[in-house]
């Protein structure tokens, strides 16, 4: 709560339009857009255009970063746990969501650019290259097999385009990222041409067993002219939680990636790869180094010996199964795919070099490729970048902290170096891995999080540049220039071009000049000694400039001789010296090749400058001049003139001695020991070192007497004032001293000075008077006047020259106002401070001269300082008034401020907070309009002052008790009221508990505070106070260790407990809450606190904290310490292994346990180990290293024991271990299959749960309106004629051997008939006639089981009457057939339908169980997931010509194909001449769902499903007596049919016809009329197959062409790749969810459906109980004590037999239209339902069918339902035989038709010669003349004459 005044009102925030302008930078490009975050940059290569990838963005940028154009992609909709929707009612959870982008590569071949985002699970898209907004390729409905990128930030996707001979391909690489990508590969081949493009549809993809093992992460893609490399990061292998980087090759040309290999990268035992690079020969590598990665190291692998690693891994995987020549494992296929390596011809290398579909794959070697680092960085790399310049690699590195860096190759006897760093990108922003170089190498583009930058290329103009620095540039010799070696034109021959790293490599110099100097007044040749002079061609020359002078080089090998310029060509010596020196040059064209300086000397200049002494200054000079004493000449020649004795130059290296003397000593060569020279003195250097005074020095003791000069003396500054005393002071002039009294001393006087020295005052006017007023204010005796002449400055007045005095000082100037803010109130009274130069000489100047904005300021006086400070007191003016400062002193003109000053009306508006407790100490703020207003502003609440600390304020404690008080703040003398907002002052917060209170010295334990009106508390803070601490809080007393706490609730107040110092005694604990504090002991009831001395831990590994600690997985941590549990608790602890967390489950004073993941985490930096630490509130405890240990495997069998046993119990022992270790290995392998199979299947499950959301609530709303139509009409059984004819006889609609009575010439037999079928009712009556009858007629060879069924459905009609009698039959027959399988395999008994007693038994179940589906129990269920299913078909397009649908859930009748369409509802005409219902009277419209795929076959079944959808499937009209019109406006009628003089043919192949066809529009008004013609079959029903289509050479199709897609598949089948890949990974194909998503969609009903079926909670069916009883009676009387076997003949018995079949054909129950789809569908769910029963456990596989695999997961959960279902069967009371004959008798008064006999004597015919025997034999049937009645039967149907 700051207590503060904003500057103004409080403003509205609005997000700026995004600025895309390039920002300019000197010597460099850059590129940047305000809140934008870039992601990748790509370069295309010709083109030089640059592409940004950005969150919601992709630019386009001229070379030079010049926007070219923009594209926004997002936000968008969207989420990661949603497919990609169009409708966003089908993610609910979406919401606006940033688009990343991930992957961002370029398509030079077809000019695309290839954009992956982050959103809509990472689907791309093409834009054109010459502009990006253009979008060339969007999928709006993408299938998964489009899921490009990684829909996670954090997750990298890395991408090159492969250009192949007619086409290009995308090879991408991702790592795993959210539960939707799950079956995305991380490495897999993409299309970019063709229907779908970014589909890895029929191409190679790296099959991953199981991602959790393999997590890769990626860190680049790279290509040479053959290869494909990427590099990345992993486990070793499965299980493995170490971490290692790898490289993998593919071959460019292998789509199937059958050439995928794989090596792990060794950096010197550095960490893993962070960055890589592929230059020409080498693969580059950072990788992390140091204790927490914070270093790199760069390693340089060359790709010679990377392509031999391979290949040998290659080879041994190809030819040795993988084992090296010592029989080791050294290369192995990885992924947990079921290939091995294998063991082909040894030349199958060299004729597979890129892989087949028999050779395996992925291989992985396990031998690393090992480098030493070539360089060491001290901070970690991002972007690795290398260019090949001239034979050398020249490396660029981006750090993590935006340098890049450039590294030189490396020189004779040394490594590689840095060579220059530059900062390219905000401190702390990481380069971007898009570290580009373009094509040319003369450009370096840098991406950050922030900015494109193109830094400035390296262009050294100067020769400096020669120096060994830019390895990418040398010495253009004769362009004078440093250049690119490629820039220089004669770069090939010797010494033209200079390379900065050459031996011997410097630049070309000038090595000896003869002569080295020359005199002006000759002109001769001057020889120069160039080594390493270029060679030019024959019209080419040298020349040298002299200055401006040139002269004609003659070259001779490294000499080079040139003229000097004649002596009037030469410049004049400057004054005051005997030379002139000039640049001399070496010069091509007007390049200077070398250069150096040449001296031109005048003797006769010597002699002048050295007038006292001439002849030593002419000998003694640097030059060869030479004396002539009697001349008096100083002379350039050999000689003096004739006669002449010469003084040789000291430079002569010879002197003759006959004709050569010293300079002698002459008397006037004596010069005076002073000499005047201006205002400073100077000695002459052979009598001492020079003396001058400044006038800021004095001397600290006087000339000695007897001495000539003043030797040196030591001085003092005195920096006090202007003025200085001095002793023995020299004056201006020659030869005068100024005396210690003041007097002047002569010449005479020089020997010594006085006696007695005195002190003498020198002052500099200029001294403290920088201005014309502190220079008029000075003291009048000194003289000083303001002098104008030259530089104005206060001087001494005789110095001035005469007219230049001024006595007016110039305008006064305002430099600042220095008061801020320069706003005041309209009442006045603020104090302002003006500074300047020229205010006045005293107050009285300024006392009525200033103003502001127009309005008087009062002076103060005491605050004023001359000439350069004000202090004035504004006056009062009205509100707005503005305007300068003004400074106008007596006549001078005023001098004016550019700043200005505002009056203006400060207005309170609100208070935050409104409260506070009564003890004070509520940080305020105040909200308003112009609050900074004056710089003396205060502020009062309730008349006490707040303590204003910078922006923030705390109120004082209230002098009363709790209430309201008015807020005031003062603006100097304005004052200013809250009336409206005023503070209250509540009653102090009250502390009641505080616990824990305890804590270690290292603080940060949680400690929660109870208490009642904490909430009015601003901040509330716990604070410990330690003697010697830092004080971390203001405030008197000891020093305190504090923490803020948190406010959660008026009573409830969250604090850590602050950290103290080792060995410090904590005085006091206490909370302060604003102004109140109160003691840790006062609110804890009496309960000091505590603190413990921090806890201590042993590390993990015994072996030392270095050693990392090998953790078995599944054991518990133990970890061993010291003072553990004195001041935490185990629920606070927590224990991190990498990104993991240990839970803690026990916690004792000297040990820790605790669980650990059950698999390895993820590091938490780049290295591979573990480090655990344990974080008991700030304390932070480091154990060390954890690693992982792979699951244990069987120990090595015993040396000793080898060596003790016999060579023939070794062998033996040998083999029996190997058949253990393939048996465990085998076992192992198949549970972990299996178990893998159910995670990867869940984990795909989950991800279409979405879709299934959405698709399963549009499903409920339509099973909703059904269950409301079927309150009024119904569900549509058929009547119990109809459902018994079709249980008994199905596939034939009714009785199949139904006699007819009425054939022509026979009605006088109707009574005869009559008569023996009623005879024949009576035998059937006879339990012994039955039961012959039925086992004479199985006994015959020639009775076939489907006669057998016949017979016992006609049995069943003629008896139904007669149910108890039927059921006792049965139990006798089943008697007999359980007798007859127990001797065999009691299993097998009723598990078909081969017997007359199992078909009997069939029948007898849909009799008994006929009532229990027509009550909602079981009915209902089953009706609701047929019309689901029903309608989650019709929602997608369905084939009417090979009848497969996109909605299934068989695999078999999958639509494989994408196909856009478009649902359209359709107003159906109801009513007289509609073609609607019969009866109406009045035409209605109804609204149909259709699709504009549909065939008009398929429009008019959808439209009657939906008019006639309460009305039984046989009481509607026929579809194809019924034609569909279109209808639109009053007068347009068209009648709409599959094939019509419209349809399209091409190529012998015809278009069915659709709504889309005909372009019918979206709400179209349509009508069901009769057919007029019915001349042939329409073609949407009784379509013909494919192999039958052919009319004339003509094939009908609808969606797909029929052939097309078998042949795709046949080859998919025929390919021993594919079919290793799809054992690989489980899930065979892309569109597997489709099936899944349809799956979830009914799983609802599917569940309801079985619920129905096997739940007990209403009374179970008694027919069932009874069955299950006598099965039970059965197994008991014959001994069967096996369990399984009784649950086998339960299921067969009830489940199997009726249950199965009733799944799979509704229609026997409901009268309904089952189409093949629909048929389809539930064969899969009735096929679950049976693998439900099943008692074995259900294994899938990867060769498992897909409809298996759908409910693999269902499957044991329906299992347990089954097996409660028998259990609760069991359990439930026993069914008498009363109740269930009361039952059988009410069934059997229903009514039922078709019970004659006839059939089993006429057709089939029956062997009654062998029945009469068989009843012949018997004696109860003899008794009861059985055989006789038979007979008679017989002839009566028959019309045979018996003897009877």
């Amino acid at each position: 709560c700051p207590s503060s005044v904003p500057p103004l009102p409080l403003p509205l925030s609005l997000s700026p339009p995004l600025s895309l302008k390039p920002l300019p930078l000197t010597g460099a490009h850059r590129f940047s857009a305000p809140n934008t975050t870039f992601n990748h940059l790509a370069l295309a290569p010709g083109r030089g255009t640059l592409y940004v990838g950005a969150v919601n963005h992709l630019f386009q940028l001229s070379p030079e970063l010049q926007l070219e154009a923009v594209a926004v992609t997002g936000p968008v909709a969207d989420s990661p746990d949603c497919l990609p929707f169009r409708d966003p009612a089908e993610c609910p959870q979406a919401q606006l969501t940033d688009n990343a982008n991930q992957l961002l590569v370029v398509s030079s071949r077809a000019q695309e650019l290839l954009a992956c985002g982050q959103v809509r699970q990472g689907v791309c898209e093409k834009r054109h290259l010459g502009d990006v907004t253009k979008v060339l390729y969007q999928a709006e409905d993408p299938g998964d097999g489009q899921f490009v990128a990684a829909n996670a930030p954090g997750v990298a996707t890395v991408g090159l385009v492969v250009p192949l001979p007619g086409r290009d391909l995308l090879l991408v690489a991702r790592g795993l990222a959210g539960k939707l990508s799950a079956g995305v590969p991380p490495l897999a081949v993409r299309q970019l041409a063709g229907p779908q493009p970014f589909s890895s549809e029929g191409l190679g993809r790296l099959v991953v067993g199981d991602f959790s093992d393999y997590n890769n992460s990626y860190v680049g893609a790279f290509a040479d002219a053959h290869w494909a490399y990427f590099v990345f990061r992993r486990r070793g292998a499965r299980a493995q939680a170490e971490y290692r980087s790898y490289v993998a090759r593919v071959c460019l040309g292998d789509a199937n990636l059958y050439s995928y290999v794989e090596v792990p990268l060794s950096c010197q035992d550095q960490g893993l790869v962070q960055a890589a690079f592929l230059a020409p020969g080498t693969l580059l590598g950072a990788f992390a180094a140091g204790a927490r990665g914070a270093q790199t190291a760069l390693c340089a692998f060359p790709l010679v010996e990377l392509h031999r690693r391979m290949e040998q891994a290659r080879r041994l995987c190809y030819t040795a199964g993988g084992r090296g020549p010592s029989g080791a494992e050294e290369a192995t296929v990885e992924y947990g795919v079921t290939s091995r390596c294998v063991t082909l011809p040894p030349d199958s290398p060299e004729s597979y070099p890129c892989g087949d579909e028999h050779t395996p794959s992925p291989i992985a070697g396990r031998q690393p490729l090992e480098a030493r680092p070539v360089l060491r960085l001290g901070q970690p790399i991002s972007a690795v970048a290398a260019l090949q310049a001239d034979g050398h690699t020249i490396a660029f590195l981006g750090d993590t902290q935006g340098q890049l860096h450039k590294v030189r190759p490396p020189l004779k006897g040394g490594g590689c170096a840095v060579y220059h760093s530059q900062q390219v990108g905000p401190p702390g922003s990481a380069i971007s891995a898009d570290l580009l170089v373009d094509s040319s190498g003369s450009h370096v583009y840098v991406l950050t999080a922030q900015q494109v930058r193109q830094p400035a290329p390296s262009s050294q103009t100067a020769r400096a540049a020669c120096r060994p620095r830019d390895p990418l540039c040398g010495w253009c010799v004769l362009q004078g220039r440093c250049t690119r070696k490629g820039q220089c034109t004669r770069a090939a021959q010797p010494n033209q071009w200079l390379w900065s790293y050459e031996e011997d490599s410097s630049c070309l110099h000038i090595q000896s000049l003869l002569p080295a100097h020359h005199p002006r007044q000759e002109q001769r040749q001057v020889t120069l000694s160039v080594p390493r002079l270029p060679t030019l061609a024959a019209d080419e020359y040298f020349h040298c400039a002299f200055g401006d002078y040139d002269s004609l080089a003659h070259v001779e090998g490294p000499h080079v001789a040139c003229v000097s310029p004649p002596q009037d060509q030469l410049p004049p010596n400057p004054p005051g010296t005997d030379h002139v020196t000039l640049a001399l040059a070496l010069m091509f064209e007007d390049v200077a090749v070398a250069a150096t300086n040449f001296s031109f000397y005048d003797c006769s200049a010597v002699r002048a400058l050295e007038a006292a002494a001439p002849c030593r200054a002419c000998v003694g000079s640097l030059w060869r001049c030479h004396w002539c004493p009697q001349s008096s000449l100083c002379v350039y020649g050999e000689h003096c003139p004739e006669g002449e004795k010469t003084v040789y130059s000291a430079q002569e290296v010879r002197e003759p001695a006959a004709h050569s003397r010293g300079c002698g000593t002459e008397p006037w060569e004596q010069s005076p020991p002073f000499l005047s020279a201006g205002s400073g003195y100077r000695r002459r250097p052979e009598l001492g070192p020079c003396l001058t005074l400044p006038s800021a020095l004095s001397s600290t003791r006087p000339c000695p007497s007897g001495s000539s000069q003043c030797p040196s003396t030591s001085h003092v500054a005195r920096r006090s004032g202007w003025t200085m005393p001095a002793l023995c002071m020299v004056s201006p002039g020659t030869a005068r001293l100024l005396g210690c009294r003041g007097g002047v001393h002569g010449a005479g006087a020089a020997s010594q000075c006085p006696a007695c020295p005195s002190l003498v005052t020198l002052y500099d006017c200029a001294v403290g008077h920088p201005d014309c007023s502190h220079c008029q204010a000075a003291n009048g005796s000194l003289g000083c006047v303001w002098c104008g002449a030259g530089q104005p400055a206060c001087r001494y007045g005789p110095l001035c020259p005469p007219g230049a005095v001024q006595g007016l000082c110039p305008t006064p100037s305002i430099d600042a106002v220095s008061t801020p803010p320069l706003t005041g109130p309209p009442e006045g009274g603020l104090a302002l401070t003006i500074l300047g130069s020229n205010l006045g000489r005293a107050f009285d100047d300024v006392r009525d001269a200033v103003s502001v904005a127009g309005r008087p300021c009062s002076p103060d006086p005491s605050l004023y300082r001359t000439s350069a400070r004000i202090v004035c007191v504004t006056s009062p003016a009205p509100n707005g008034t503005t305007g300068p400062v003004q400074v106008a002193i007596k006549s001078r003109r005023p001098g004016i401020s550019s700043q200005h000053f505002t009056y203006q009306d400060p207005v309170l508006l609100s208070l935050s907070p409104r409260w506070g407790p009564q003890a004070g100490g509520t940080q305020l703020t105040i909200h308003g309009q112009h609050l900074q207003t004056g710089g003396n502003i205060s502020a009062f609440v309730g008349g006490q002052p707040c303590r204003r600390a910078g922006a923030q304020a705390e109120s004082l404690p209230a002098p009363a008790a709790p209430g309201e008080a008015v807020v005031l703040v003062v603006f100097g003398h304005a004052r200013r009221t809250l009336p409206s907002s005023r503070f209250h002052y509540t009653a102090n917060p009250q502390l009641v508990a505080a616990e824990p209170s305890v804590s270690f010295r290292g603080g940060g334990r949680l400690i929660r505070v109870r208490g009642t009106g904490l909430d009015v508390v601003c901040e509330g803070v716990g604070r410990v106070a330690v003697p010697g601490a830092p004080a971390r809080m203001p405030g008197p007393g000891l020093p305190q260790c504090s923490t803020i706490c948190a406010v959660n609730s008026s009573s409830l107040l969250l604090c850590r407990s602050p950290a103290v110092p080792d060995g410090a005694r904590p005085q006091r604990v206490f909370f302060a809450l604003d102004n109140v504090q109160v003691d840790f002991a006062s609110a804890s009831g009496g309960q000091g606190f505590l603190y413990q001395p921090n806890p201590r831990l042993a590390p993990l590994s015994r072996e030392g904290p270095a050693r990392p600690y090998r953790l078995k997985p599944g054991h518990v941590l133990d970890v061993e310490g010291e003072g553990l549990n004195l001041g935490i608790s185990k629920e606070e602890v927590r224990v991190l292994i990498g990104d993991g967390e240990c839970r803690v489950k026990t916690l004792t004073l000297t040990h820790l346990y605790c669980e650990p993941p059950p698999r390895a985490p993820q590091p938490a930096n780049g290295s591979g180990a573990l480090p655990q630490f344990v974080q008991m509130g700030n304390v932070r405890l480091a154990l060390g290293h954890v690693q992982y240990e792979a699951e244990p495997t069987l120990a090595a069998f015993p040396v000793e024991a080898q060596v003790g046993l016999g060579m023939g119990a070794a062998a033996l022992t040998a083999a029996v271990l190997l058949l253990t270790l393939m048996y465990r290995h085998k076992s192992k392998q198949a549970l972990r299959d299996y178990q893998k199979v159910l995670v990867q299947l869940e984990s795909l499950e989950t991800g279409v749960g979405d879709q299934c959301r959405k698709e399963f609530t549009d499903l409920m709303t339509e099973m909703t309106d059904l269950s409301s139509d079927l309150e009024a009409s119904g569900i549509p059984f058929l009547d119990y004629h109809t459902y018994a004819e079709r249980a008994f006889f199905p596939g034939h609609g009714g009785c199949p051997l139904q006699p007819e009575l009425e054939r022509p010439g026979e009605e006088g037999r109707r009574a005869t008939v009559r008569q023996g079928l009623t005879q024949l009712s009576n035998l059937l009556n006879s339990k012994l006639f039955l039961l012959t009858l039925i086992h004479t007629l199985e006994e015959q060879p020639g009775f076939s089981q489907r006669d057998r069924c016949h017979v016992a459905s006609l049995l069943s009609l003629a008896l139904h009457g007669k149910l108890e009698y039927l059921t006792d039959i049965m139990k006798t027959l089943l008697g007999d057939l359980a007798a007859h399988y127990v001797h065999k395999n009691p299993k097998l008994m009723l598990r078909r339908t081969e017997t007359m007693v199992e078909k009997l038994l069939t029948n007898w179940l849909s009799i008994c169980l006929h009532a229990f589906l027509r009550v909602r129990v079981a009915g209902e269920p089953l009706y609701m997931l047929l019309r689901a299913i029903q309608y989650q078909v019709d929602k997608g397009p369905v084939d009417a010509v090979t009848g497969k649908a996109k909605r299934t859930l068989n695999d078999s009748r999958l639509l494989r194909e994408d196909v856009d369409f478009r649902p359209l509802t359709l107003m159906v005409l109801l009513g007289p001449g509609a073609g609607g219902a019969v009866g109406s009277s009045e035409v209605q419209r109804v609204p149909a769902r259709v699709l504009d795929t549909d065939t008009i076959t398929q429009v008019k079944e959808k439209v009657l499903d939906q008019v006639y959808k309460g009305t039984p499937f046989s009481q509607r009209p026929s579809v194809h007596a019924l034609d569909l019109e279109w209808r639109s406006g009053l007068a347009g009628h068209l009648t709409l049919s599959d094939e019509d003089l419209t349809s399209v043919t091409h190529n012998h192949w015809k278009r069915l016809n659709t709504l889309q066809h005909y372009k019918v529009p979206d709400g179209a008004t349509v009508g069901l009329i009769p057919q007029l013609h019915n001349g042939g079959t329409s073609p949407g029903h009784h379509l013909p197959m494919p192999e039958d289509g052919e009319e004339g050479g003509i094939r009908l199709w609808h969606l797909v062409k029929a052939t097309e897609e078998p042949e795709e598949a046949k080859v998919r089948r025929n390919s021993l790749r594919e079919r290793e890949r799809a054992r690989a990974k489980t899930i065979p194909e892309i569109y597997l969810t489709r099936l899944l998503s349809m799956k979830g969609t009914l799983q609802k009903f599917v569940d309801d459906a079985f619920q129905a079926i096997l739940s007990v909670n209403r009374p179970v069916p008694i027919a069932v109980k009874y069955l299950f009883d006598f099965l039970d009676e059965l197994a008991e009387k014959h001994g069967i004590e096996d369990p399984e076997t009784l649950h086998i003949w339960k299921t067969n018995s009830l489940l199997l037999r009726f249950w199965v079949n009733t799944l799979k054909n509704p229609q026997l129950v409901f009268d309904v239209r089952v189409s093949d789809n629909v048929d389809a569908i539930l064969a899969v769910i009735a096929q679950t339902f049976m693998d439900s029963c099943t008692i074995s456990e259900h294994k899938v596989g990867r060769d498992s069918p897909v409809n298996k695999l759908l409910y693999a997961r269902e499957i044991p959960r329906y299992k347990q339902m089954v097996e409660k279902y028998y259990a609760d069967i069991r359990q439930s009371s026993a069914a008498g035989c009363q109740d269930m004959n009361s039952a059988l008798a009410e069934l059997s008064a229903v009514s039922s038709a078709g019970r004659q006999g006839s059939p089993l004597l006429s057709s089939p015919p029956t062997p009654a010669g062998q029945i009469i025997s068989a009843l012949e034999e018997d004696p109860v049937g003899q008794k009861m003349q059985l055989a006789c009645r038979l007979q008679q039967v017989a002839a009566l149907v028959e019309n045979k004459v018996t003897d009877l």
